[in-house]
């Protein structure tokens, strides 16, 4: 069963993914409750509306991250708050916790044993609606490239290679052209032959 407990087990500071990241403070055992995401409790219809408005500003100004979480199928969280640390963990493509929603609460809780001063991170489970738009730079050694719940992974690798493959295709010489460029290039040094022969011929 997860544990808790009322002494922090994480700190805010500097991470190497994105701006600011949570830390363990000490070691934690595996099915820890870390810590909860906090925030105003808010409708879809409102969620919705913040949402755009968070992108629209995000779009403008490059900032304004959206901070919303589903909390069940009626509300959602707008964690944009100060005293909501949880808004801090960085996505990874190699978490060592999970959010889980217990009796209400949206809880962080350790997958497996997090050693003291790792940083904590999740998979944001983002679909691949917008996925040129969150590109992932948590560093893991199975890093997708993309922020996407794993269960989108299989289609995002399709989605690459058939890119790669038209990039290649467009970089690539097209041996049609270059065989019509060779055969102009050996009737343009025939001709030239010809004149100088034809010239020699009349001294």
């Amino acid at each position: 069963m997860p544990t808790v407990t009322d002494a922090p087990w994480h700190i805010v500071r500097q991470s190497s993914i994105h701006n600011l990241g949570v830390f363990a403070v000490r070691d934690i055992p595996k099915g820890t409750r870390i810590l909860d995401y906090r925030g105003h409790k808010i409708t879809k219809a409102e969620s919705t509306r913040r949402g755009n408005a968070q992108l629209d500003e995000s779009a403008v100004t490059g900032e304004g991250a959206v901070y919303l979480f589903v909390l069940n199928k009626r509300y959602d969280i707008d964690g944009n708050v100060p005293w909501n640390d949880a808004r801090l963990i960085n996505h990874t493509c190699n978490p060592n916790c999970e959010a889980q929603i217990i009796r209400g609460t949206i809880w962080l809780i350790a997958l497996r044993d997090i050693p003291e001063g790792t940083e904590l991170g999740f998979n944001y489970g983002f679909d691949l609606e917008t996925w040129e738009d969150h590109p992932c730079r948590c560093g893991s050694k199975n890093c997708i490239g993309y922020i996407v719940g794993k269960e989108y992974w299989p289609r995002l690798r399709r989605l690459l290679k058939k890119r790669q493959a038209a990039a290649a295709s467009l970089a690539a010489p097209d041996p049609e052209d270059e065989a019509s460029q060779a055969s102009a290039s050996r009737k343009r040094a025939l001709k030239g032959v010809g004149k100088k022969d034809k010239a020699t011929s009349g001294k």
